[in-house]
C-alpha cells in the first residue's frame, strides 16, 4: 500500500471489514443477493483509506468482493438446497446464459475505467433501490418462469451487469422470479444457486483483467486483494446460514425497505466520489 497506518487505524479497518463480512453473509442467506451490495461500499471506503490508486480502486473493490462472495454464495446455496427450496430445473436451464453474461462482463471490465464501473453501480443500484422500496410480492407477469428467449436474454444481462457490480445476481433474479409467480422464498432459494455461477468465473475474470497492472497494491492477485479477502471470508461464511434460517421464518418487507435505503446511500456516495 502507499500509506502507513497506525495501530488504531488498522484496528478500525479490520473491524470494518469483519463487520461488512458478517452483514454480507447474513444478507446472502436472507435475500439471496451474494453480499456484494454490502461489501462494495465497505471495501470502497477501506481502499480509499489505504490510498489505493484511483485508477484501480473500483476494480480492486469489485474483484475482492467476488473473492469474498464465492464461499458465501456456496454456503448460502448449500443451505437452501438442503431445505429442498431450490428449483434445480430453472437453475440448469438458465445457468449457461448467466455464465455467458459473466464472460461478457469480464471482457468489459478489462476495457472500461473505474469511473464507468461506478456509474454502473450508481444507475443499477438506484433502480434496484426504487424497485425494492415500491415492489410488492403480488405483482405478477406470468404464472411460472417461461422457457423462451426473453428470459434467456434477461439471464445473460443479469450475468453481465452482476459482474460489473460484483454481486451474486440475486437482486435481479429474485425480482424476475417473483414477477413470474414464484413465492419469495422459492425465488430467494433458487437465486442463491446462481451466485456461484456468477462469482466463480467473475473472480477468475477480475484476476485476469488486472494481471500485471503496475498500480496494484501489495498482496494482490490481479484486481483481488488477498489480505481483504482473508479477513472478510470467515465472517461472511459464518453468518450465511443464519440468514437462511431467518429467510425461512420471518416476514421480509421491512428488511427490503431498509436495504433499499442502504442501496440509495451507496449510490449517492459513489455519485459524490465520481463528481
Amino acid at each position: 500500500m502507499t500509506t502507513v497506518l497506525g495501530n488504531s487505524d488498522l484496528l478500525w479497518l479490520v473491524l470494518a471489514l469483519l463487520s461488512g463480512g458478517l452483514v454480507a453473509g447474513f444478507l446472502a442467506g436472507l435475500l439471496g443477493i451474494g453480499g456484494g451490495g454490502v461489501l462494495v461500499p465497505v471495501l470502497f471506503e477501506t481502499f480509499g483509506l489505504l490510498q489505493v490508486p484511483e485508477s484501480v480502486r473500483m476494480q480492486m473493490v469489485l474483484g475482492t468482493s467476488f473473492a469474498i462472495i464465492v464461499p458465501t454464495a456456496l454456503q448460502s446455496f448449500r443451505s437452501h438446497l438442503a431445505r429442498g427450496a431450490v428449483d434445480t430445473t430453472v437453475l440448469r436451464r438458465l445457468g449457461p446464459y448467466v455464465v455467458a453474461g459473466v464472460i461478457a462482463g469480464v471482457g468489459l471490465v478489462s476495457l472500461v475505467s473505474g469511473a464507468a464501473l461506478k456509474w454502473v453501480w450508481i444507475v443499477c443500484g438506484g433502480l434496484l433501490a426504487i424497485k425494492m422500496m415500491l415492489g410488492r410480492e403480488d405483482w405478477r407477469f406470468a404464472d411460472d418462469v417461461p422457457n423462451n428467449w426473453v428470459v434467456r436474454l434477461v439471464a445473460f444481462v443479469v450475468g453481465m451487469i452482476s459482474t460489473l457490480m460484483s454481486i451474486g445476481g440475486g437482486m435481479f433474479l429474485v425480482t424476475l422470479f417473483t414477477l413470474c409467480g414464484w413465492s419469495i422464498l422459492k425465488a430467494v432459494a433458487t437465486s442463491s444457486g446462481f451466485g456461484p455461477l456468477i462469482a466463480i468465473p467473475g473472480l477468475i475474470g477480475y484476476a485476469w483483467a488486472g494481471w500485471g497492472n503496475p498500480d496494484l497494491p501489495p498482496f494482490s492477485l490481479g484486481f483481488i486483494s488477498l489480505l481483504g479477502a482473508a479477513i472478510v471470508i470467515p465472517a461472511s461464511v459464518l453468518t450465511a446460514p443464519l440468514g437462511v434460517r431467518v429467510a425461512h421464518g420471518l416476514p421480509r418487507r421491512k428488511l427490503e425497505v431498509a436495504f433499499a435505503l442502504f442501496l440509495t446511500a451507496v449510490a449517492v456516495r459513489l455519485l459524490i466520489s465520481t463528481l
